[in-house]
């Protein structure tokens, strides 16, 4: 094989920008298939983008025989069947974050992709980003001495209550709980990437601004290895003017700061603050797309794993259901 052919099943807005069209840019990369229900708005898709074949069903998608890897871009209840099925029908997955709605889910996708010696990933792409591969050299090069502590907070002004009328990011059969589910994958996903294996792990949940059923508020602690201590405060029911998106982290010899979905890193070491800036990709998930294409050419390493993501979905169901560890 030499080069990927790719479908996408649910070509939303997700896939407009952050990653559509990036599977045509990466080197041995095509995109050759897209599927939605709506068939209006799908050959709008598919003509704006070029792709030959547009499906308004799954299954032709994945049994399709010029199509080799399926990108699963839906609400995340469908992902485990998605995935199942193309990894049935000997197709290598790239499925969006969160991996599914439940850690069981992800277990059998995980079991499954073993057992067919298929290939997965999750499409955690921070981890393939300049800022936070930025972050991770600093911190294997102890810029900041040895790290005590890391804080993460993520505050947002809650919407006004049509914006949460059929959103499915609020509905926990369609997204496993509220907008924690949508935003903390990726963030928890880089503290495992940067620190390791969570050794326990506690928190709890509720609904403070009323507007939907799930819960808008989460706090939650994790003890990493070398006895780092996270604490993590989410809430979506915040203030206009209180809103903060802040990653800190505290070493014996300085700080560094930065805005998961920002662009700017801030350190502080000796009395003196530095910023370094970045500038944000056109396309998010072209840099970690590039490796899993390299991935499923047998030519690199899987570059997320089910099982990265797995300990980061075990930590979330922690926070919001009590399933602590």
């Amino acid at each position: 094989m030499e080069k990927i052919r790719w479908g996408i099943i649910g070509c939303g807005n997700v896939t407009e920008m952050k990653s559509g069209p990036a599977f045509n840019k990466v080197s041995h990369s095509i995109l050759m298939g897209v599927m939605r229900r709506n068939e209006a708005l799908l050959k709008d898709y598919a003509s704006r983008h070029n792709v030959p074949y547009s499906f308004t069903n799954a299954t032709d998608l994945i049994n399709h025989p010029e199509i080799d890897a399926v990108y699963i871009a839906t609400p995340p209840n469908v992902h485990e069947a998605y995935a199942i099925q193309a990894l049935r029908a000997n197709k290598m997955v790239y499925v969006e974050k969160p991996m599914a709605t439940t850690v069981a889910a992800c277990l059998r996708m995980q079991e499954l992709a073993n057992e067919l010696n298929g290939k997965l990933v999750v499409a955690h792409y921070r981890r393939a980003l300049p800022l936070f591969l930025k972050v991770k050299s600093l911190l294997e090069e102890k810029y900041i001495g040895k790290i005590k502590a890391v804080h993460l907070t993520m505050h947002k002004k809650a919407g006004t209550p049509d914006y949460y009328t059929n959103n499915w990011r609020v509905d926990k059969e369609l997204a496993g709980g509220g907008l924690f589910y949508d935003l903390a994958p990726h963030q928890l996903d880089l503290v495992l990437y940067f620190f390791g294996q969570a050794l326990s792990f506690s928190g709890k949940a509720f609904n403070k601004g009323g507007l939907y059923a799930v819960e808008d508020t989460v706090l939650g602690e994790i003890l990493l290895e070398n006895n780092i201590h996270f604490y993590g405060d989410w809430c979506f029911a915040i203030e206009d003017n209180n809103e903060k998106d802040e990653f800190k982290i505290m070493g014996d010899l300085g700080t560094i700061r930065f805005p998961v979905f920002g662009h700017t890193i801030t350190i502080e070491k000796n009395g003196v603050a530095e910023q370094l800036e970045f500038n944000p990709p056109m396309h998010n998930q072209q840099n970690l797309i590039e490796k899993c294409v390299t991935y499923f050419l047998g030519q690199g390493e899987n570059p997320c794993t089910a099982n990265d993501t797995i300990q980061s979905m075990r930590i979330m169901e922690a926070f919001v259901y009590g399933n602590n560890k």
